[in-house]
């Protein structure tokens, strides 16, 4: 058997998200379905993690086995001949078989954009979401830090999906910045896994500060409650994006 790890860019716009689905298309399935059609064997393809409908991803990482060794370069291009636009392989090559696209990942990086100008650039609409109100830069950063270090973070996970908040909600974000960017700043969080709608439910509870729906102060007693109805909202999926995940070099190499 041969192990191969691809790098995914797609829009998630017209997706249920990530993986397989029953009541919709995924970005997981139509790859399926196009490796299938290439190399005429059933290929199951392992994410490094989910992304929800209409979350987009810069670098989602997958892999997949065959039972035969295949011409990487000829194989790229013929995927990105076949999928669809909003869906390409930027890069595909062999990897050891111990390697695994979610267990061998050291970190991921998610950035998340705020459209803060008055009026939303149209042709960024499905990119970035459009506060609706006032946003203090310096509230934002301030309440940021309390979220910076290794906590238990059931409080900022769905209740609907704690499978991996039940099992183990503690996680270690080493960074949460705040990039200017045209038209608003982009939140870039980086740590070492993410629970169900961590990111999202974080930068709700964010704008919620922001917005005076929640007192600053009351972070840290939000955190430690590990009660997800004792933070905020959850930011739109749009203006979610798959920024990296990253990979020791030990782990990649045949």
């Amino acid at each position: 058997m041969y192990k191969y790890k691809l790098v995914v860019a797609y829009e998630g716009t017209a997706y249920g998200g990530w993986q397989i689905q029953h009541n919709a298309a995924s970005v997981q399935s139509t790859i399926e379905t196009v490796l299938y059609t290439l190399l005429q064997v059933p290929i199951a393809l392992h994410g490094s993690g989910r992304t929800d409908a209409g979350v987009h991803a810069l670098a989602q990482v997958a892999h997949f086995t065959a039972p035969f060794s295949l011409d990487v370069t000829k194989t790229l291009l013929s995927l990105n001949c076949l999928l669809p636009p909003d869906i390409r392989v930027t890069s595909l090559e062999e990897v050891p078989l111990s390697f695994h696209a979610r267990y061998s990942a050291s970190a991921k990086i998610y950035h998340y954009h705020l459209h803060l100008d008055r009026v939303i650039d149209p042709f960024t609409r499905h990119y970035t979401y459009h506060v609706p109100h006032r946003v203090d830069k310096k509230c934002l950063e301030s309440a940021a830090s309390f979220l910076i270090g290794t906590y238990d973070f059931t409080s900022f996970a769905n209740e609907a999906h704690l499978g991996s908040a039940a099992r183990d909600p503690v996680r270690t974000l080493s960074r949460l910045d705040l990039c200017e960017e045209p038209g608003g700043i982009r939140l870039e969080f980086e740590g070492n896994g993410f629970l169900y709608k961590m990111v999202r439910n974080i930068t709700g509870t964010l704008l919620d500060i922001c917005a005076g729906k929640i007192a600053p102060h009351t972070l840290p007693a939000i955190r430690e409650a590990k009660d997800r109805r004792q933070a905020g909202r959850a930011a739109p999926a749009h203006g979610l994006f798959l920024a990296e995940v990253k990979y020791s070099t030990e782990s990649l190499s045949i």
